[in-house]
């Protein structure tokens, strides 16, 4: 199991932002913990969530630093969350990277395989009915697959491909710098999104743009999160 930075990390549901500064911008969300793309519906929309993505490099910092790329299901506009992804931080002078899933309100869940900078992931959430979900989550690059089934009774009602400044010590963590985080081949109850730019959301922190995702790839099924450094004020 690789050595984690923390005594305490929890994912949380979106928290919102209010700006004057981005009303005007081509997104349709700001948060101080979530970027990416989201999608919401009626009580019992959505059931399966799934896509692809590339686990970015974390650069050195002086500061602790945190973030994770992840799939999930509500949390978007709830206080529920069922999700699984990967973790890239910086912290004690050293990179850890890692795979997890997590349901609220319990911590995260770590999965004992190994991730490396560039690892083609790919991740599956899915209703199995009767209240139980399979969690998939598999290293396409080193050949891992990891899977668990679990109770959850969320509300479905929303979907999202996230790159987040997690909850640590209670608090939201200041957003790692990274590469970009490339998601391709999102789906949703099984189908294409089509998503739109009104659909995605930046994340912005002291007041600053810290992680925008780009607008969506042709097909309306890929994107990618650039997180840039928070200048000093």
């Amino acid at each position: 199991m690789p050595k984690i930075s923390r005594t305490i990390r929890l994912q949380r549901p979106c928290k919102f932002v209010r700006s004057d500064k981005v009303q005007g911008s081509a997104v349709g969300w700001t948060s101080g913990n979530w970027s990416g793309y989201a999608l919401s519906g009626r009580k019992g929309t959505f059931n399966r969530v799934s896509a692809n993505w590339t686990v970015p490099f974390v650069f050195p910092s002086a500061q602790p630093v945190y973030s994770s790329a992840w799939i999930g299901i509500d949390g978007y506009n709830n206080g529920s969350l069922i999700q699984t992804g990967t973790a890239h931080d910086f912290a004690n002078g050293a990179a850890s990277y890692y795979a997890w899933w997590e349901i609220l309100p319990a911590e995260e869940t770590i999965i004992p395989y190994p991730v490396r900078p560039g690892d083609r992931m790919r991740a599956v959430i899915a209703n199995q009915g009767h209240g139980k979900w399979s969690i998939s989550l598999r290293n396409l690059t080193r050949g891992w697959r990891f899977r668990t089934v679990q109770t959850y009774k969320g509300p479905q009602t929303s979907v999202e491909w996230i790159v987040e400044a997690p909850q640590v010590g209670g608090s939201i963590s200041r957003l790692a710098r990274l590469t970009p985080a490339v998601f391709s081949c999102c789906r949703a109850n099984g189908r294409n999104p089509r998503l739109k730019p009104s659909q995605r959301g930046i994340m912005i922190q002291n007041g600053q743009r810290v992680s925008i995702p780009s607008s969506p790839n042709r097909a309306g099924d890929a994107f990618l999160v650039r997180a840039r450094r928070i200048k000093p004020r």
